[in-house]
Parts: C-alpha cells; sequence; structure tokens
C-alpha cells in the first residue's frame, strides 16, 4: 500500500477499532468470580472462584494483543449498512473469541506444538494443557453466547442467521476441518489446489465470515453476500500467503511467534510450492481480484480495499 493518505486512513480505522474491541471483550469475558465487567472500566478484583484459573487464563489468550483484523473487516462491513457500533462490536468480539480459542488449541503440543504467540509466551506454557484446552472452549462457547445476546441485535432471526454462519466457519466443514486436513497433510505432499482448499477451510471461512457479519447485522441481500463471499476467499488466500512468506523472510520479534518452523518441517506451503517471488505476485493478483468483487459498493468499500492491500504488506 505504501505511505499516503489510504494507509493513514486504514491505520486510523483499524487502531479504533482494535481499541473498541479490546474494551468490548474487557467487558464479555469472565473475570475472578465469573462475572462481567462493566464498559469501559477494567475488570474489579473480587473473592476468586474455584474455576478462577480458566477465566485468566481465557483473558490472557484474548486481550492485551493482536491487530484484531477479523473484527476489524466485520465492524467495516457493518459501517457500509449503517449498523450501530455497539451490535457490530459485539458480532466482532465473537469472531476474535473464536479466532483466539483456535490459537490457543493451535499452539499445542497435540498440534503446532508453539511456545511463542503475540511476543509473549502461549497458553500453554503460561498456564498448562489441560488449563489451555479449557481456556479454548470456553472462549469458543462464549463466542455464541455473544451472538446469542438480544443486544447483539433485536432480531431472533438475525441473531440465529449469525450463529449459523459462525458455527460453521469454525466447525469440521470449515476451520476445524482445515486444522484436520492440515495434520493429515503431513505425510504427504500437496499441490496447489489441495493447498488453497486447506488454506480457504483452515483460515479463509473465518474470513467470510468477518466480511458477512456485519452486512448479515445490515440485512443485505444475497447478492451482497455473495460479492463480499467472493472477497473474502481471495482476501483469506492472500493473507494466508503472506503468513507463508512471513515464516520464510520475517523475524521473531517482528511477527511475535516462532519463524522457519514450516521449512524445517518440509511442510507444503504457497512459498514451498511457488517459491518466494510466485507467491508474492499470487498474493498481489488475489488482492487485486478481491477489490474487484467490491465494485457493487464504490466507495463505501474502501476500507475493505485497503485491507486486502494491508494484508500482504504487514510485517506481522
Amino acid at each position: 500500500m505504501g505511505a499516503g493518505p489510504a494507509l493513514n486512513r486504514l491505520q486510523a480505522a483499524m487502531s479504533e477499532t482494535a481499541q473498541a474491541v479490546e474494551t468490548m471483550l474487557e467487558h464479555l469475558l469472565p473475570s475472578g468470580n465469573g462475572s462481567q465487567s462493566p464498559v469501559p472500566e477494567a475488570p474489579v478484583p473480587e473473592a476468586p472462584v474455584p474455576e478462577a484459573r480458566v477465566y485468566e487464563a481465557m483473558r490472557y489468550a484474548c486481550l492485551g494483543g493482536g491487530k484484531r483484523l477479523r473484527p476489524f473487516l466485520v465492524v467495516a462491513g457493518a459501517d457500509m449498512y449503517g449498523v450501530p457500533r455497539d451490535r457490530a462490536l459485539r458480532a466482532g468480539a465473537a469472531v476474535e473469541l473464536v479466532h483466539c480459542y483456535s490459537l490457543v488449541h493451535d499452539d499445542l503440543p497435540a498440534m503446532d506444538d508453539d511456545e511463542l504467540r503475540r511476543g509473549r509466551p502461549t497458553t500453554h506454557i503460561r498456564f498448562d494443557e489441560a488449563t489451555a484446552v479449557l481456556a479454548g472452549d470456553g472462549l469458543l462457547t462464549l463466542a455464541f453466547e455473544v451472538l446469542a445476546d438480544p443486544a447483539t441485535h433485536d432480531d431472533p432471526a438475525i441473531r440465529c442467521a449469525l450463529i449459523t454462519a459462525l458455527a460453521r466457519a469454525a466447525g469440521a466443514q470449515g476451520m476445524v476441518g482445515g486444522q484436520m486436513f492440515d495434520l493429515a497433510a503431513e505425510d504427504r505432499a500437496l499441490d496447489l489446489d489441495e493447498i488453497s482448499r486447506l488454506q480457504n477451510l483452515k483460515t479463509g471461512q473465518l474470513f467470510n465470515y468477518s466480511c458477512a457479519a456485519g452486512a448479515i447485522l445490515g440485512g443485505a441481500s444475497k447478492e451482497e453476500l455473495d460479492a463480499l463471499t467472493l472477497y473474502s476467499q481471495d482476501l483469506g488466500l492472500a493473507f494466508q500467503i503472506a503468513d507463508d512468506l512471513l515464516d520464510i523472510e520475517g523475524n521473531e520479534y517482528e511477527v511475535g511467534k516462532k519463524v522457519g518452523k514450516d521449512a524445517d518441517a518440509g511442510k507444503a506451503t504457497f512459498v514451498s510450492i511457488l517459491g518466494v517471488e510466485a507467491a508474492r505476485n499470487k498474493a498481489t493478483q488475489l488482492v487485486e481480484q478481491a477489490s474487484s468483487h467490491l465494485e457493487f459498493y464504490s466507495e463505501r468499500a474502501d476500507l475493505l480495499r485497503d485491507v486486502a492491500r494491508f494484508v500482504i504488506e504487514r510485517r506481522t
């Protein structure tokens, strides 16, 4: 994207949304006694309950870091339809809860066995494996509680649509299925089509939900949702190619996690199949293609176009 008005606009919007999402998550996540804290104040320490350790682990996994890209996509999409900000932030917080749960479980020794996430020890290192599993479970189920609450939308049909879409994106036909595919692929070589399908499941489906959620809140038509789905599919693949490039070219301090793991494990990635330059060119092509799907929205979708360029230029 480079320096300029578009970058400044995007950075300001992402920073504002990230802070608002952090405040919402502070409110939604249980504190030491299991209660939710008021907004915008931080939780007040109270007498702990036996399950307080899992509350602490949930908060550790979810607060104080991350780009909050998925919630930003929710909010940017909702803004195109004039959705009240509190509703958009709740839907955005829900997808972030699911994303953080997936990171906690992906980092476990049984999965990717990572010890660093967002520049600090992973949840199972900071606590223990059993607590990390339970914290992930808690984050996942809390996401659906948030969406089911009338505060997210007063129309039960809209709330059900959000819940159904997130369940499909996160479940066995989406992110969970993609993780299983990823584990199974450790024992065999994948071609480009298989890598694309794997990443569309593992990473792309949550992007699909993030791009659709704001529009669902706004009562979008099927044609509008279809356009956002096409945009999000290209965005998700571009994001993953950028991740693969960072694993080769990034450094641990900037990225916030160990780099070079895919290459060390001999794991098939877009970069290992295409090579660095061809992968970078493919990501650029996907960004241009993603933006072309937003023509219907004209200037209302400028932030989404900026996000598409951002995901391939980021260093974290």
